[in-house]
């Protein structure tokens, strides 16, 4: 009997002892800190990877990550500044950079840091949108929304030993029951722009059209100017020619035979080559030598 007693004793006691031992040893990760702390208080902080070794049921650990954290932000709804709701889905990107900071206020939880940062996070976007107007956010949506929500936080999360690294806006949309209609209302705004935009087009091209013709027109009447200027140049130069060629009485009549000629000629068209003149036509003249 004392045997099994001492045998259950022993084996107790190799419990215990590969208890206190298992509580006692800490693992720290490549990732992560070890915040070993003592009745509250941070005893000390293990920052490299690999096993450390902790006193047994008196000192406890909280693990903090030392890689940035994703903290995906449930959906929102804020109101803008001319009074229209709009729904906002954000995510955050923090990290841990003040361990003491981060054991007073939040005890080293990430829940907690969390659920801060949800707080601060969504009274900054809805400040920031409640002083804009939805077309003002919408236009936004390329970072510059983003940016002017960080600005909005400023250092207040430092406090807390957080720091925000960014905000990014998921998605940003309309609630569903005036989401159709604010988009018809978008796209008839659109319209009319649309509309404006060609007829100032057509106006300047009409304006273009109208310059072009002009152009065109005194182009054409100074090109009919100048043809008009060469064949008077023309006939006159042919006159002198003319007159430079049969400038002699004998020359005047051979030419003035020749015109008769090719009068006479012009006249014998048809069947009918019968040529009647009267005695005192110029051809008569010529060939009947009248004078």
């Amino acid at each position: 009997m004392k045997k099994t007693i001492a045998k259950t004793l022993m084996v107790l006691i190799i419990i215990a002892a590969v208890a206190t031992l298992f509580s006692s040893i800490i693992i720290t990760y490549e990732n992560q800190f070890s915040v070993v702390k003592r009745f509250g208080k941070i005893e000390r902080v293990i920052d490299k990877a690999g096993i450390s070794f902790k006193v047994p049921f008196i000192d406890t650990v909280n693990v903090v990550p030392k890689s940035i954290q994703f903290y995906d932000m449930p959906e929102s709804d804020v109101i803008t500044k001319d009074k229209q709701a709009m729904v906002v889905d954000n995510y955050v990107l923090w990290r841990v950079v003040d361990l003491v900071a981060f054991n007073q206020n939040l005890n080293s939880s990430v829940a907690a840091a969390e659920g801060r940062i949800d707080a601060i996070v969504y009274n900054a976007i809805k400040n920031v949108i409640g002083q804009l107007t939805q077309t003002e956010v919408i236009s936004g949506r390329d970072g510059e929304l983003d940016n002017k929500i960080i600005e909005s936080i400023g250092d207040s999360i430092r406090q807390y030993g957080i720091e925000l690294i960014s905000v990014e806006t998921k998605r940003l949309d309309l609630p569903a029951d005036n989401r159709n209609a604010v988009y018809e209302r978008m796209i008839s705004e659109r319209a009319q722009k649309a509309a404006t935009y060609t007829a100032e087009g057509e106006a300047e091209a009409q304006k273009i059209r109208n310059e072009t013709d002009k152009q065109v027109a005194i182009s054409i009447s100074n090109a009919e100017a100048k043809a008009a200027e060469i064949i008077a140049e023309g006939e006159a130069e042919y006159m002198r020619i003319l007159a430079s060629a049969y400038d002699t009485p004998s020359k005047s009549e051979f030419y003035t035979f020749l015109r008769s000629l090719e009068a006479a000629k012009a006249s014998l068209t048809g069947e009918e080559k019968t040529l009647i003149l009267s005695a005192d036509s110029p051809i008569a003249k010529i060939f009947y030598n009248l004078d």
